[in-house]
């Protein structure tokens, strides 16, 4: 929002955003480059970029985030997460991002290092979840903060309704939105978006779209994460191991297929996990409707 009391929004009313993991060589940080400047033209709502588990991008995705903000016209939205590192340590994060210009921070709870899907442990003298780390952001800098939640029940968590309570706890602790673990089935994610209005919570709840092409890479992050992969997909999927260009059409058509259901449900706003490339995120939003142009100043009451 501007100082004006305005949003940007789409002419066609939909908000995108696309999520990016900070380079670790030379090429691939070109692909990335590549990719952010052919996404820009869509003019995103904003564009995240993801923090290794452990902190381990921690200064990689710092260059990213502040490059985006120096060279492009888009809204970067940096990752923190509370693991392996001190609230001090963590505390000095947020202010270099406040510092380079970054008004918008993804607050996670995150992996451990070395157990990506294990048994987390809070660090000792650190923030213990992502509704403490939360509230320490808000401390700090009047910013955007985003948050994750998942629409099928997160793999340590006793019952659904635990999610819900962890919901609503980062809202309590000034969250402003909440961004979805990837799903594939709308229903999954209207009966959470409902199950959360009944319980109060009124932030938007952006659906995260994957756009994973390797079918077994998304089994693997499936399997990690508890989202369900139905048999529909394995069957989309089944012969196409040396057919990269066939995987990259089924991938784009199952996403804009997704997200057309979805707009029908009422959802206007879609978060797109690219894997740092840019071509299955413009066949989607191709295939959706979402195109190059201006965005509008809407005014906002306040």
């Amino acid at each position: 929002m501007s100082a004006d009391g305005q949003i940007a929004r789409r002419s066609d009313g939909l908000a995108v955003s696309f999520e990016f993991f900070p380079p670790k060589t030379d090429a691939m940080e070109a692909t990335l480059w590549e990719s952010i400047s052919r996404l820009e033209p869509l003019q995103p709502d904003f564009v995240s970029v993801t923090y290794g588990a452990g902190g381990s991008t921690r200064d990689r995705t710092h260059r990213t985030v502040k490059r985006i903000v120096e060279e492009t016209s888009m809204r970067p939205a940096a990752h923190l997460t509370c693991v392996d590192a001190t609230r001090d340590e963590v505390d000095g994060v947020i202010r270099q991002y406040w510092a380079s210009g970054i008004r918008h921070i993804v607050a996670l709870r995150g992996d451990p290092p070395d157990a990506i899907g294990g048994a987390y442990v809070p660090p000792a003298g650190g923030y213990a979840n992502a509704a403490e780390l939360t509230r320490g952001i808000r401390e700090i800098g009047d910013v955007e903060i985003s948050v994750g939640c998942y629409p099928e029940t997160h793999p340590e968590s006793p019952n659904p309704d635990f999610d819900i309570d962890l919901l609503k706890a980062k809202i309590d602790a000034g969250a402003t939105r909440a961004i979805t673990q990837f799903f594939f089935d709308p229903d999954i994610y209207f009966r959470f978006r409902d199950r959360a209005a009944r319980a109060g919570v009124s932030i938007p709840i952006i659906p995260g779209i994957m756009l994973q092409p390797n079918f077994k890479g998304l089994k693997r992050i499936a399997g990690l994460c508890g989202a369900s992969l139905p048999n529909w997909l394995h069957d989309a999927y089944e012969g196409l191991d040396e057919d990269a260009g066939t995987r990259q059409l089924v991938t784009a058509h199952v996403a804009a297929k997704l997200c057309g259901k979805l707009r029908n449900g009422g959802v206007d706003g879609f978060h797109f996990y690219t894997l740092n490339r840019a071509e299955l995120a413009l066949s989607t939003c191709q295939l959706l409707g979402v195109k190059a142009g201006e965005r509008e100043r809407v005014a906002v009451a306040s």
